[in-house]
Order: structure tokens, then C-alpha cells, then sequence
């Protein structure tokens, strides 16, 4: 054919080797880049990604690696985005990006040091064939793992060999099934406890949900032989522990797949869909965690989940007709169950977990009366809306705070006491993760209490609120005390660095190359700046000490001697506490003048002269 052929599929690649040298060779950055190991604060506390379990792991099993604190400690997260900013245009790029955890906590996640890798181009998502374009990066990480290049450092004024590791994927959890190939669907949709997830299909919500929490309690606890606050069983099972990389990497080694549309494994499924192709680097099989659990979805996914069910939103609410006949068919809260009244309408008693029309004008008007302080949230008051006693546009952020703080607020005095506190124990417990240090001590109690706060869920909210999103929440504190902090490994970051790529976005028919020339021109500004005296970093904020002597929003006007006395004496005369003094040194003038007839105003005239040469003297 002479025309030339329009390919299914483009990526743009770009290489992050000679993006790390370039690092090196600032002083200033890799100075930053030995941060870990020269300047950590190493007091046992969880702070940064050197204290987990994790990198200490790849240190012990390659102690060749380990020795170099020059070698980079990566993570790799991505996400689909809409470069277009329009929710009625299906479009989806997939930017694939860098993030460098040698650097101090404050920086890792910066602008400057984020690296836009890969960018798998549109209009629909890679899905299950998302290895094929992640295989040049997966080269380049090999190669930086076995043979490594030789680098500059501009700290140390000598050459080294650098080497590279990729410790984790940060993703959302749909991701998260096409990254590690395990199946986020149907009844053992959770990664972690795998073929050992405990799960049921409700026969007439239709719905798979997650009940069994009891078994992560202890042998003896009393939850575990309560029947009707449950699912109207006892529980026996214990929880076992979830497969390592090395039998991960032996039960989908078999498998035999072909990429593309339509195309069909040829071997029973046991852990995954496939051989992921991350499981083409030799440490990989030897990481604890490969794939993490994103809190911030996690976190947005609950917090909907109880707010819909607790102002009982219709379409939304995980409560209704049906949820009221799955649990009378397992024999829990017979008390809900509907009562039919006539043919076309049917009762369905008050539950606990459902706010009175009152409750909801209280709940709306504290959350539309609340007051935060600026850059704290977006504006609560755009959220509420009383004419229908809901909230509306809630985002992942608007999300987080309602669940660190607003809504244990918002629900004091509602509810009846026992609800209330589970609430407020679920949000404690998100507050309590969020935390930039960690006590490694504390992690095992937290653990403790967010099972028990998980039983309790289910001993007062229908079974329908158990979606995977909220069964993930015990997995949580496990990638804690392995990894690190959470706020290190969320979306937060990448979604906002997604929103500035697609500002770079001018022409609308070819949005991903507009990203990629952007960016690639952004680089070599940057890049040029560094060797220039007074110039501001892109990417990096300016911090508050070097702000503190800069006078920003108002205009300075000088003030003459008269006006500022005039003012001083203005505060004293309105000032409670100095009444008394007032008072007294207007008797004091009266006395001294009572042989003369003198009248209030030369009165006032002389206490006001008084104040004048005092104050002047105080300023």
C-alpha cells in the first residue's frame, strides 16, 4: 500500500536515564539524592520510605545494591486521565510517571522531581494490554538493576556506576488490576486475601458484598460467636496469610496469553490473569508489597458510601427494599423487614443508621455553617444543598477532610450513641493513617481497632454498604508497617500533576502531543536554569522562611506623627481593661484644676494632650 497505514495505538517514551544523570550532575541535588542515608533521622519512627521493612529487604538480599546510597529507589504510578477537561468527551491518555524516594520527604513528591515517563495515547485505556507499552520502561529498569550507567556526581566531583530499583506501583484500584493482573471482580476480588476471600452474592440486591471481619479478630473474642448481629453465623475461620511474590510468580508462570482484543487465557486462572510483566525484574518477586492500595480512592469510596446512606440519597443509599429482604433471608434485624400496606406501597421501618428529616436539617446546616481556615478545603457551602438535604459535587479532597474532621462534627448529638461512635472510630482511624509519623509500636493496636471498628459496621449498617472498598480498609495498616506512610504512596500528587499536564494542552485534535512538546520544552528550560544565577525552580515552592520578610497583598502608605497619635489614643479610649485608668486620670485633672472653673471640654482637651505624650512615648 502507498498510503501510509494509521497505527492502532501510539506511545511517547521518554527515556529517564539521561534525566537521572542530569540530577547528578547539580550538587545541590545530589546532595539531596544521599538524603536517606546521611541526614535521616533514624529514631525508629516510620517517616520516610528507608525506615519500612520494604528497602531495608532489597539492602539485605543484594547487599552489592544496598552499599551505594547513590543507587535510586523508585515508584511508578499511573492513572487515566480526560486531557480534554470535559466530562462528555470520552477520552482516556494514560500518563506513566517516575517518582524518586531517595530524596527528603518534603521533595519526593515535588514538581521538579515527578518524571513524566511514558504517555500512552487515547482514545480508550490500554486495559489488560497495558504491558506492551510499559515494556521499553521495564528495559531501562532492567538495565539499571543489572549492568547500571555510568553517572557524574556534581556533590562528590567524581564518576559513579548507578543502579535503580522500583519498589512499588501507586494506582487507583482498577488500575491496580491491570498493573499486577489479578482479577479486581466478582467474588475474590481482593488482591491480598486472594482465594480466601470471604464473600456472598445478596439474592435480591444482586450485589457481591464483604462481610467476614470477624476472622481477623482474635480465637477468643465475643464477636466471633454472635449469630443474629451478623450475617446469622458463628465464625470459626482463621485469617491466613497472603502469597508472596515467589508463589505469586509460580502459579501464573504457566500461563500462556495472548495480547489484544477478544483474546482468552488458555490455562485455569489461580492468582491472576497473567504474568505481569513487572515479574520480568529479578527483585520483584522478592517485594513484600508490589502493588499498593490507594487510601485516597479508598477514602472517597467510603466516605460516599456513608454519607449517601446516611442522608438515605435515593439511587445512591445502600439501603432500601431489597437490602431490608436480603437481611430478613439471612435472618439479621427482622425488625427492618418491609411491611406491605397495600399492593403499590410498602413501609420500611426507621433503621439506626438512617438520619430523621430533622436530623438531616441539623446535619446540612452545621456542615453550611462551618468555618475553616483559608486553603484548609474547598467551600463547604458549595456542598450543601438544603433544598434537597444533600451534598453534591463531592471531591477526593472534600472527601478527606469530611472524614478527618467535619464529620464527626456534623454528627454530634445525631444518631443514637452506639452508631455515632463507630463513625467517629472509622474516622479516627483514617486521621490516624494519614499521620507524617508513624510509632511502628502503635500500628499493631490501630490494627486491632479497625477490625473491631469493622465488626461493628457490620452489626449496624446493612450488609449491601460491604463493596470491596470498604473490606480493603483492614489491609491498610499492612502496607503501613511494610512500606511506609501513606501520604507517600497516594494519588494525591498524581492527580494533581495531571492537571497541570492537561493545562499544556492548546489543540484539542492532538491533546497528547501537545503534552509531550510541553513538557519536553518545560525539561529543557528547567534544566538551562540551573546555570543561571536568581532564577526560580519550576516545580519547587518557595518555602515560608524565605517569605517571612516579604510584605505581599496590601499596599505600605507612611502615616504622620499627629495620625498615629490620634490612633493610638483612639485604641486606649476603646480598650476595657484601661478604663479604670481612664477614669482615674480624669479625677486626677479635676483635682489638680479645682480652684479654677474649668468646663468638660478643656477637660477632655487636657486628658486627650495627656494621652498624646504617653502614647508618643509607648510607640
Amino acid at each position: 500500500m502507498n498510503k501510509k497505514a494509521v497505527p492502532a495505538k501510539v506511545i511517547w517514551y521518554i527515556p529517564p536515564i539521561p534525566r537521572f544523570r542530569r540530577l547528578f550532575r547539580n550538587d545541590a541535588h545530589a546532595k539531596n539524592l544521599t538524603w536517606h542515608a546521611t541526614e535521616r533521622i533514624k529514631d525508629g519512627m516510620l517517616r520516610h520510605p528507608a525506615d519500612a521493612p520494604q528497602w531495608k529487604t532489597i539492602d539485605i538480599l543484594y547487599p552489592e545494591f544496598g552499599t551505594e546510597s547513590r543507587n535510586l529507589r523508585l515508584g511508578l504510578a499511573t492513572d487515566g486521565m480526560n486531557p480534554h477537561s470535559n466530562q462528555s468527551t470520552s477520552y482516556s491518555t494514560w500518563p506513566v510517571i517516575l517518582v524518586n524516594y531517595n530524596l527528603p520527604p518534603h521533595l519526593c513528591m515535588k514538581r521538579k522531581f515527578v518524571m513524566l515517563t511514558m504517555l500512552i495515547s487515547g482514545p480508550k485505556q490500554p486495559g489488560n494490554d497495558i504491558d506492551v507499552f510499559l515494556a521499553p520502561l521495564i528495559e531501562d529498569l532492567k538495565l539499571l538493576w543489572e549492568e547500571g550507567v555510568e553517572c557524574f556526581d556534581g556533590y562528590r566531583n567524581e564518576t559513579f556506576k548507578l543502579r535503580a530499583t522500583l519498589l512499588w506501583t501507586i494506582n487507583d484500584f482498577p488500575a491496580y488490576g491491570n498493573l499486577s493482573r489479578y482479577s479486581v471482580k466478582g467474588y475474590k476480588a481482593c488482591p491480598i486475601c486472594g482465594n480466601d476471600t470471604c464473600s456472598e452474592r445478596l439474592k435480591h440486591g444482586k450485589k457481591i458484598y464483604f462481610m467476614g471481619h470477624r476472622r481477623f479478630l482474635p480465637q477468643a473474642h465475643q464477636f466471633r460467636k454472635q449469630k443474629k448481629n451478623f450475617n446469622g453465623q458463628p465464625e470459626h475461620e482463621k485469617v491466613l496469610q497472603p502469597l508472596t511474590g515467589v508463589q505469586i510468580l509460580e502459579s501464573v508462570s504457566d500461563l500462556h496469553v495472548e495480547f489484544g482484543k477478544g483474546k482468552r487465557i488458555s490455562q485455569l486462572m489461580v492468582h491472576g490473569k497473567k504474568k505481569s510483566i513487572f515479574f520480568d525484574l529479578p527483585y520483584w518477586k522478592d517485594l513484600y508489597v508490589r502493588h499498593n492500595l490507594d487510601v485516597m480512592h479508598i477514602e472517597k469510596n467510603v466516605c460516599e458510601s456513608l454519607i449517601d446512606t446516611l442522608l438515605n440519597i435515593p439511587g445512591k443509599t445502600k439501603d432500601g427494599e431489597k437490602t431490608r429482604l436480603d437481611m430478613a433471608e439471612m435472618g439479621i434485624r427482622e425488625s427492618l423487614k418491609p411491611i406491605t400496606e397495600s399492593r403499590r406501597r410498602t413501609f420500611l421501618p426507621p433503621a439506626c443508621y438512617v438520619l430523621s428529616r430533622s436530623e438531616k436539617r441539623q446535619f446540612c446546616s452545621t456542615l453550611l455553617e462551618i468555618k475553616v481556615p483559608m486553603g484548609y478545603s474547598s467551600n463547604v457551602r458549595n456542598l450543601v444543598q438544603m433544598k434537597d438535604l444533600r451534598l453534591i459535587n463531592l471531591k477526593s479532597h472534600d472527601c478527606h477532610t469530611l472524614m478527618q474532621q467535619l464529620l464527626p462534627v456534623a454528627i454530634r448529638g445525631l444518631l443514637p450513641k452506639q452508631v455515632r461512635t463507630v463513625i467517629v472510630r472509622l474516622c479516627y482511624f483514617f486521621n490516624a493513617i494519614c499521620s507524617k509519623v508513624i510509632d511502628p509500636i502503635k500500628i499493631d493496636e490501630l490494627q486491632e481497632e479497625v477490625v473491631v471498628t469493622l465488626c461493628l459496621l457490620e452489626k449496624y449498617f446493612p450488609p449491601a454498604f460491604f463493596d470491596v472498598m470498604v473490606h480493603l480498609i483492614v489491609h491498610l495498616l499492612r502496607e503501613i508497617k511494610l512500606c511506609d506512610l501513606v501520604w507517600l504512596r497516594w494519588m494525591y500528587p498524581m492527580e494533581r500533576y495531571m492537571k497541570i499536564l492537561k493545562g499544556y494542552v492548546q489543540n484539542r485534535s492532538r491533546p497528547d502531543g501537545c503534552i509531550i512538546e510541553c513538557y519536553v520544552a518545560e525539561e529543557a528550560v528547567e534544566f538551562c536554569s540551573e546555570y543561571l544565577e536568581s532564577t526560580p525552580t519550576i516545580g519547587i515552592p518557595k518555602s515560608l522562611e524565605s517569605r517571612q520578610n516579604v510584605r505581599m497583598g496590601f499596599k505600605v502608605t507612611p502615616v504622620e506623627y499627629k495620625m498615629l497619635c490620634e490612633a493610638h489614643f483612639y485604641v486606649l479610649q476603646n480598650t476595657p481593661e484601661v478604663d479604670c485608668y481612664r477614669l482615674e486620670h480624669l479625677s486626677y485633672i479635676r483635682a489638680l484644676q479645682s480652684s479654677k472653673a474649668r468646663g468638660e471640654k478643656w477637660l477632655q482637651a487636657e486628658h486627650r494632650r495627656y494621652g498624646y505624650r504617653y502614647g508618643a512615648r509607648s510607640l
